[in-house]
């Protein structure tokens, strides 16, 4: 390959129109027809903003340059793409989702039944970093790329996998939150052990694993196929431990703020007594 393929091979318009579609029913019946209702919370302006956001950032992954070029050329490419569909996009598209829009979804007996088993804690643990380790199996992804059939199914259920994995972590309904905010961190943790055999995998192997990108022609970069295996490689296990980190920071200043706060909560006759203590000793 040296030719880069056309404007819409590069910039999907499918996937921009189901973005569209997605972004309008948003605003149309979660962010305008949220005031329909007394007992649904207002969409703050960070939600809505998180949910663009995830959009855009589905859109840039999945129907940008990135995925054509990551598909055919380079597999650093490819693995920018996979960091940000199943470890960015969930996490901004759970922020900037109501809880009662959730509940009112799982009032349908068959998708509270998925829903349910599938965003279990260690199901959705297990289940995507298992599917996303088998996807990176040499002979397992050289399959799949070269048939788009199942390349979509796989990514499909990949994806589904990636929001049950992140949903423990950012439920955005109370009344189904199932770990604790210690339990929460310990869950991220595990995550990043689980996916570092597939990082590793990547980025100490001495030859091209991957035969779709051996003795591919990249016209606008400077990299060999194992210097940009190597690099995807890279990519992913920074990005990943950037995402972890500041999810880990996220959830320990919370739970230290709560805890502070039922602190203060449990304690108001003690301040009060303290505060008439020193009027009375300035008197």
């Amino acid at each position: 390959m040296s030719q880069i393929g056309g404007f819409f091979d590069l910039w999907s318009p499918v996937v921009l129109l189901v973005v569209l579609v997605i972004g309008y029913l948003y605003s149309r019946f979660v962010v305008k027809g949220n005031g329909s209702s007394t007992d649904r919370a207002p969409i703050s302006l960070a939600q809505r903003c998180s949910f663009y956001a995830g959009l855009a950032l589905f859109y840039i992954g999945q129907g940008s340059p990135i995925n054509y070029i990551g598909h055919h050329y380079l597999f650093s490419m490819h693995m920018l793409q996979q960091t940000l569909l199943y470890l960015v996009v969930p996490i901004l598209i759970w922020v900037g989702t109501p809880g009662w829009l959730l509940m009112a979804c799982m009032k349908n007996m068959v998708f509270r039944g998925i829903f349910s088993f599938f965003s279990r804690p260690l199901i959705a643990l297990f289940m995507f970093n298992m599917l996303f380790s088998i996807y990176h199996m040499p002979f397992i992804m050289d399959y799949l790329m070269n048939n788009d059939v199942w390349l979509l199914a796989y990514h499909s259920v990949l994806l589904f996998t990636a929001f049950m994995m992140w949903f423990p972590v950012f439920c955005p309904a109370p009344e189904l939150v199932r770990l604790s905010e210690l339990m929460k961190m310990a869950y991220i943790f595990g995550n990043g052990v689980l996916l570092t055999p597939a990082c590793a995998l990547i980025i100490f192997a001495d030859t091209i694993i991957y035969n779709m990108y051996d003795n591919v022609t990249v016209p606008f970069a400077h990299l060999s196929p194992l210097d940009d295996q190597q690099l995807g490689g890279v990519i992913m296990k920074i990005l990943q431990e950037i995402i972890y980190g500041s999810t880990l920071a996220y959830i320990f200043f919370r739970w230290y703020r709560r805890e502070r706060r039922d602190e203060d909560d449990l304690n108001p006759n003690e301040a009060s007594e303290n505060n008439q203590s020193a009027n009375w000793n300035r008197a």
